[in-house]
């Protein structure tokens, strides 16, 4: 297990173990010339241990991921940290001012690393992002959501090819995993490069919390702490992901009304009808069917549709994969009440 210890510098300034520390590193002003930053807070525990990064808004209308690490930062688990976290909850300040998934270029941050500092603005925060705080670390957690008028179920999107990103997602504990391969540009690649496996965990819709998820996506991050060492082990054992390895979008085959028939994370089967889109006058309808088996990890929130938009995206899982979306809910529901894992063990830290 990588370890770091000693001296941290990060924005200038020098973080001590045992300190904690909030990190303001400066990017480019608006032109009416209002500074702006990236926040970043360092918790650093007193003895050494991974250093892990958790970052959200990296697309800044993606905002249930700040709520997750705004909890994460009142955990009080992190009093007891081994190594260092690196909590990063708004990286797209610029889009996230402004309610929107880009910077003011037009580009995506997450298509432009590692960038450089002589191209442009989302290219020159790729790079800062990077240099500044990334080279840091060890492992690193991005948050993500889904796009305007469309919500994700809780999941993993991650190479599972490599074996450290495989165990920290069976130890996050998201009920399915996406074997999904590496974007040019993106955060993972960026950081893959750079030997820091990183987890994409993606849930909720663009401008919207989900108590659910956000429980879910706090309690999948503390998971993967424990199992780098940096907080104590957990005897609470927690299911395994379903694993998929393909996923497609079931697109609106006419324009119209949509009707959806089945729930975010339901299990569908080929032949299925899923939905329904008929006409505003109500006298002609057509069946949304289902192509395959698998799980709807995304779907459209918005009823209207022309043909040919995205309307249901599904995960294909095995014919014996063992889905119980209910017991997912269950457990993270905003009626029930958490049992914290570290209550009911005793194991030490090994070092």
């Amino acid at each position: 297990m990588p370890r770091r210890a000693g001296k941290l510098v990060i924005g200038g300034q020098s973080i001590a173990p045992g300190e904690r520390r909030t990190v303001e590193i400066p990017v480019a002003p608006t032109y009416t010339r209002d500074n702006l930053s990236i926040s970043a807070q360092v918790v650093r525990g007193r003895s050494p241990g991974p250093v892990l990064f958790v970052c959200a808004a990296i697309h800044g209308d993606e905002i249930n991921g700040v709520e997750i690490i705004r909890r994460l930062l009142k955990d009080p688990h992190l009093e007891r940290l081994r190594g260092t976290l690196i909590a990063i909850p708004i990286v797209n300040v610029y889009g996230f001012i402004n309610h929107t998934r880009y910077l003011p270029d037009g580009r995506d941050l997450n298509r432009s690393f590692p960038g450089s500092t002589r191209g442009s603005l989302t290219g020159r925060i790729a790079h800062t992002f990077l240099q500044e705080l990334v080279t840091h670390c060890t492992h690193g957690i991005d948050l993500h959501t889904g796009a305007r008028h469309r919500s994700n179920f809780p999941q993993i999107r991650a190479n599972l090819e490599d074996p450290a990103v495989l165990a920290m997602t069976e130890a996050f504990g998201a009920p399915i995993a996406i074997d999904a391969k590496i974007r040019d540009g993106s955060l993972r690649q960026a950081a893959g490069d750079m030997n820091v496996p990183v987890l994409l965990f993606e849930s909720c819709e663009a401008l919207r919390f989900d108590e659910t998820h956000i429980r879910a996506g706090l309690r999948g991050i503390l998971n993967v702490m424990r199992h780098l060492g940096m907080l104590r082990r957990s005897r609470a054992r927690h299911r395994s992901p379903i694993i998929s390895r393909s996923t497609h979008w079931l697109r609106a085959p006419e324009s119209g009304i949509l009707r959806v028939l089945v729930p975010l994370g339901a299990e569908v089967q080929a032949g299925q009808t899923i939905g329904l889109i008929a006409d505003p006058m109500g006298t002609g309808e057509v069946d949304v069917v289902s192509d395959s088996h698998g799980i709807v990890i995304g779907r459209t929130n918005l009823p209207l549709v022309y043909e040919g938009d995205a309307m249901f995206h599904i995960a294909q899982i095995g014919s014996k994969a063992n889905w119980e979306m209910d017991e997912f809910h269950e457990d993270w529901g905003p009626d029930t009440d958490e049992v914290d894992p570290e209550d009911i063990s005793s194991a030490p830290i090994a070092d």
